[in-house]
């Protein structure tokens, strides 16, 4: 099965870019027919959507780069370094990395995605014999929690009050779910638990008995080091400047000083501003001068060209399924109702979860997906008697689900590894069956 779904992968699976234009043309060609849109209006729609996620392109661009920084900075290598000599045996380090990099995405996603791939690495470059691609695709599987966890968009969204959270469910939600009903919901914790479980055990069996794909480790060696050649006394204004501590832990302290009143005083959530922001401030720390931070930047930041170049096309594939014509009609409100006219009260959450697994495929963000179900799942879900805080959860899992096999979301992980989709995709195809019999179980479980 894993060498069938590898095959797969690697056979059918292009590029990411090339993916993401691929499903550029499936919205068009979807949307004309099923929505009753003329190709101005899709044209219209893909071109009006296209900058549409420019501000979190520049967030994920930043979470790359300022975590990849970090690793960087010595007292962070020395730390990873000692954690990746824990594991004896090669499934040992695929175990390892599975839990956590799952762990640190149901913390904070950002935080996740950055820290199993760079734990990833230091393993590789310790341990002989481990397989790099399933130590990556491993470190990329735990990410398939996140929106089940502490970070994720959609249950905080449910538990902010306000008018917004009244408009964008139809008035179905007027008072906030607070987050005992969806992330620390029993169910949900126990969902959490079975998915980690079961990808460790997956991906620890995965592991080729021989002829595992390994890496030089010198090519994982670190090559950010740089020498001064002059003395510091010989140092002009401007190098002293360049190399003094006192800026660096200047500006991170006041960083850190807005996060504390940000998080303590005011109540703020753990956002993906905010984790971009403990990642710049620590960098800095952690780096000593403003000068040796600028360089470890400027290495991270050659892997974020993925992100900078696909982000606007999934944008404008965004803009197709949000989009409404003359014909009244919108592509993902005839996906969600398609789903919801063959659901009961038992079966509500299951389609649920894979009406947004299908849309994540088009629109790999939550906020989108928000915009997209809410207003049409919590009416249908409020008709049938489905508890809120269960189809929020079902909606936030399908969300995070096909991730699995969406290279949108891979595209740090991949830049930080030096891998290409096709590379890891195959192991996640596996991951994405095991745990979706999880989910879909768990679910219906939930509803009973």
């Amino acid at each position: 099965m894993i060498k069938f779904c590898v095959r797969l992968v690697q056979r059918w699976l292009p590029e990411p870019f090339i993916f993401a234009i691929l499903l550029t043309f499936v919205a068009v060609a979807v949307a004309m027919p099923v929505c009753r849109q003329t190709p101005l209006e899709v044209i219209e729609h893909w071109g009006g959507g296209v900058w549409n996620l420019l501000a979190f392109a520049m967030q994920m661009a930043l979470v790359l780069v300022c975590g990849s920084a970090l690793a960087a900075a010595p007292t962070v290598k020395r730390g990873i370094a000692a954690l990746a000599r824990i594991p004896k045996s090669p499934a040992g380090a695929i175990a390892l990395v599975t839990v956590v990099s799952a762990l640190a995405c149901w913390l904070n996603w950002g935080f996740g995605l950055i820290v199993g791939v760079v734990f990833a690495k230091e393993i590789a470059r310790q341990m002989a014999g481990v397989d790099y691609r399933l130590l990556i695709a491993s470190a990329y599987s735990g990410f398939v929690v996140w929106h089940a966890g502490l970070s994720g968009s959609i249950p905080l969204t449910m538990a902010t009050p306000g008018e917004a959270l009244a408009k964008a469910t139809n008035g179905v939600l007027t008072e906030p779910v607070p987050v005992g009903e969806t992330i620390l919901n029993p169910y949900n914790l126990v969902m959490v638990l079975l998915v980690i479980v079961a990808i460790t055990v997956a991906n620890t069996l995965m592991h080729p008995k021989k002829d595992a794909v390994t890496v030089d480790p010198q090519l994982l060696a670190d090559d950010s080091g740089y020498s001064e050649n002059s003395e510091k006394s010989d140092y002009t204004p401007a190098q002293r400047m360049e190399n003094s501590p006192v800026l660096s832990w200047a500006i991170a302290l006041l960083i850190v000083a807005y996060l504390v009143v940000k998080l303590v005083f005011r109540g703020a959530t753990l956002d993906l501003g905010i984790v971009i922001m403990i990642f710049l401030s620590l960098g800095l720390m952690l780096h000593g001068t403003p000068l040796a931070y600028v360089r470890a930047f400027g290495k991270a930041a050659t892997g974020a060209s993925g992100i900078i170049l696909q982000f606007p096309f999934y944008a404008g594939i965004m803009g197709i399924i949000t989009g409404v014509g003359e014909s009244g009609i919108c592509m993902g409100t005839v996906i969600a109702n398609g789903f919801i006219d063959i659901s009961n009260s038992v079966t509500y959450p299951l389609f649920t979860f894979l009406c947004a697994a299908v849309l994540n495929m088009f629109v790999p963000s939550g906020g989108g997906h928000w915009a997209i179900q809410a207003p049409i799942m919590f009416t249908a879900g409020a008709d049938l008697g489905v508890d809120a805080g269960l189809t929020g959860t079902a909606i936030a899992w399908g969300d995070a689900w096909t991730n699995l096999i969406q290279p949108f979301w891979a595209l740090p992980a991949l830049a930080i590894a030096k891998l290409s989709a096709r590379d890891i995709m195959g192991y996640c195809l596996v991951d994405l069956l095991i745990t979706g019999l999880i989910i879909c179980g768990g679910l219906v479980v939930w509803a009973l």
